[in-house]
């Protein structure tokens, strides 16, 4: 089974490009929602009630996302630490999920595949590339926040410049009304991948 990472930077039309592979049969692995389910397993409930107390749960033992948030985002080291509860079983239950599908790959969506150094354990990683301003632009409507909030996030990740020397396969996604393009260019990747065809790597710019 190969595994390819899907990554791109904040406001890039990831998740939309993800849809497309899975329009086409490539079952789609969304770490950050995996992530969020795994804080309702008992050890993980446990192990971050003992680190950063009772109040990171809320009465009915659901996570309270704001109080967490607010812990790890002022805090490296709670930050690292809350990635070292949740990324062993992360990649342990994607590892078991993969294993269980049958398309001739799978993808693995996440941002920060080049932040965490996690480009290795893939056969290959896909960048979703999209200029500044189309990323300002997506982000400012679609959260409803103002460019100094969007671009103190974008300041977390890499820049897409960095990203795009080590992507093995970029696609452009910089016209939102432009799908048919943009499947284009899925089908191309994806053909590249299929094991009946000869793997190189074409779109690396």
């Amino acid at each position: 089974m190969k595994k390819v990472a899907l990554t791109g930077n904040i406001g890039s039309g990831k998740s939309w490009v993800s849809q497309l592979f899975q329009r086409i049969g490539i079952p789609v692995f969304n770490s950050d929602e995996e992530a969020k389910r795994l804080y309702d397993r008992d050890d993980i409930r446990e192990a971050m009630k003992a680190r950063f107390g009772e109040d990171v749960y809320f009465d009915d033992d659901s996570v309270n996302r704001k109080r967490v948030a607010e812990i790890i985002f002022n805090d490296a080291e709670a930050m690292h630490e809350v990635e070292q509860l949740l990324y062993p079983a992360l990649n342990a239950y994607f590892d078991e999920w993969a294993e269980e599908q049958e398309a001739p790959y799978v993808l693995y969506e996440s941002a920060i595949i080049f932040e965490k150094h996690l480009e290795d354990r893939f056969d290959a990683v896909i960048l979703v590339s999209a200029t500044e301003q189309t990323r300002l632009r997506r982000v400012m409507l679609r959260d409803h926040c103002e460019e100094d909030e969007v671009r103190e996030r974008m300041a977390s990740q890499w820049t897409e410049n960095e990203k795009r020397k080590k992507a093995d396969f970029i696609i452009e996604h910089d016209n939102d009304d432009e799908d048919e393009a943009l499947l284009g260019q899925v089908l191309a990747v994806h053909e590249e991948l299929i094991p009946s065809r000869k793997f190189h790597f074409f779109s690396k710019k």
